[in-house]
């Protein structure tokens, strides 16, 4: 009986539970609705308030409709957007016979999720395997060497998931030659406009000559060795970011900024950025990069019959992976000293490049006769003196402390209890969210974190620079006082008498010599 009893309240409980299609609203949740606003006020005449209640109800659920709709409908773009990473496209059914599949550049992302877990950092497995899709299709978008999984910048609205890429041997290269055309084609101000000034009005020119433009690095080099695409989302489209100019990194120095998640949005600050969020987001990965990608020593060497012929002050940029690496144990990856751990990335000098450009030098077409007659009388002045930095392949030891008490670097172990399944964790304290991972032979870099640099001090936006000086007072330039009619009358009439002096005078001498 009990049975039968249960079965008929679940079979009227289903049928008040019945979705209503024209208000989208059930039975059930209205009466609960209702007796939970009962059950809170607690009115004395509830009986007739009850009408009241009910139509108050109608009006909440529809406003929670109303808002659970628009929730399904981000859903369900979340969900059009997943479908398409697990989606085959023409290229991958194309390359499925032969070997040629196992040469793609596509890291292990499951593995790196695997070993971020264990150090307690990374992202889910679930976002990282989404992350791993879309990579793939990015491979089979773009003709790559090598992808990486670089990191995830957190924004205000929206997040950035960056890959660090390399092009194949001569591609890439045409997108950038158009990049920088399209800068040489914009229009100078020159000056020659035909309204200009006559020779007659001519203005005095100004002798002022501004320090030379510091030329961004080649692609394949310095800062720009690598290529970075960046999206909000997986499934989403790749965007390239473009390369970054020394002007860009010397003013992302002097700022401090969250970014919007929007690669189009500007960048209001001062000193002025030149450029919008995208070249922002470049500028902090190439100086991130720089300082916390590392490796364990030995793992890249340089390659010696490369370097034979070079000088030995000359810069390295390039290195190989030694074959012949055994690896580094836990202990010492995982010393505070950080002496087992390299940088392999270059150093960024303070003019903004890898590689000191010097400013004084010009192109032998660029020279004329005054350059030269002035590079002749200034040849005590002083040069330009190279800017220096660590070498690359540097120990991480020498990197300098941010404190008395904060090093560089913090090492720990992810687990003690099997230390021999355990990984070393090298943690930036300069750059909060840089980690390395290190284990025997096997290494990672992944950065987590809002892109900011860590300061001991409280942030200081650089001060406006000092006003120029009013310009020295001479009599050459002193403004004298307008003189008075009584004086303009006898200046006027001592001009006359003089006049007339010169006059007789002039007609004595004509008298004298007719005589």
């Amino acid at each position: 009986m009990a049975v039968e009893i249960e079965k008929e309240v679940e079979k009227a409980k289903s049928y008040l539970q019945n979705l209503d299609t024209s208000k989208n609203i059930s039975v059930y949740d209205h009466l609960c609705h209702v007796l939970k606003k009962v059950l809170t006020e607690r009115p004395k005449n509830a009986t007739a308030l009850l009408e009241t209640y009910i139509s108050e109800s109608a009006t909440d659920e529809a406003v929670k409709s109303s808002e659970s709709r628009v929730d399904m409908e981000k859903q369900s773009g979340v969900a059009e957007t997943n479908m398409k990473l697990f989606q085959k496209n023409e290229e991958e059914d194309g390359e499925g016979d032969g070997e040629e599949e196992f040469e793609i550049p596509l890291p292990n992302c499951m593995e790196l999720a695997f070993f971020f877990e264990q150090a307690g950092i990374g992202l889910s497995r679930e976002e990282m395997y989404k992350i791993f899709l879309s990579l793939k299709s990015l491979v089979f978008g773009f003709p790559l060497t090598s992808v990486r999984f670089w990191g995830k910048i957190l924004g205000v609205n929206a997040n950035y998931i960056i890959a660090e890429v390399e092009f194949n041997e001569g591609e890439g290269d045409e997108e950038e030659a158009e990049e920088e055309a399209a800068e040489e084609e914009e229009p100078a101000d020159d000056g020659s406009e035909a309204d200009g000034p006559s020779e007659e009005d001519e203005l005095p020119k100004s002798t002022y000559k501004p320090p030379p433009v510091v030329p961004k690095e080649d692609h394949r080099s310095g800062a720009n060795k690598k290529v970075y695409f960046v999206c909000n989302e997986p499934g989403e489209a790749w965007v390239k970011l473009p390369h970054v100019t020394p002007a860009q990194i010397a003013a992302a120095r002097q700022i401090r900024k969250l970014f919007t998640g929007n690669l189009e949005a500007p960048v209001t600050s001062y000193p002025p950025f030149p450029g919008n969020e995208s070249n922002l987001l470049r500028a902090q990965l190439a100086r991130i990069s720089a300082a916390t990608q590392i490796s364990p020593a030995g793992f890249y060497m340089f390659d010696e019959d490369e370097e034979e012929g070079e000088e030995e002050e000359s810069v390295r940029e390039t290195f190989m992976t030694n074959q012949e690496f055994e690896g580094i144990s836990l202990k010492d990856l995982s010393d505070a000293s950080m002496s087992s751990w390299v940088h392999h990335a270059q150093h960024i000098l303070p003019q903004g490049r890898c590689s000191w450009w010097n400013p004084n030098q010009k192109e032998e077409e660029d020279f004329s006769e005054e350059d030269l007659e002035e590079e002749e009388e200034g040849e005590e002045e002083a040069q330009a003196k190279p800017e220096t930095g660590p070498t690359l392949l540097g120990s991480v030891a020498e990197d300098r402390a941010l404190g008395t008490d904060l090093p560089a670097w913090s090492t720990y172990i992810s687990s003690r209890v099997l230390p021999e399944y355990a990984v070393a964790v090298a943690r930036s304290n300069r750059w909060p969210g840089a980690y390395a991972l290190g284990k025997v032979r096997r290494f990672e870099n992944v950065y987590i974190g809002w892109g900011q640099k860590y300061n001991i001090d409280c942030y200081t936006p650089p001060c406006p620079p000092n006003p120029e000086p009013e310009f020295a007072d001479s009599s050459d330039v002193m403004e004298i006082e307008d003189p008075t009619v009584e004086e303009e009358q006898a200046f006027k009439q001592r001009q006359e008498e003089a006049a007339k002096a010169a006059d007789d005078m002039d007609q004595m001498e004509e008298e004298e010599e007719d005589d």
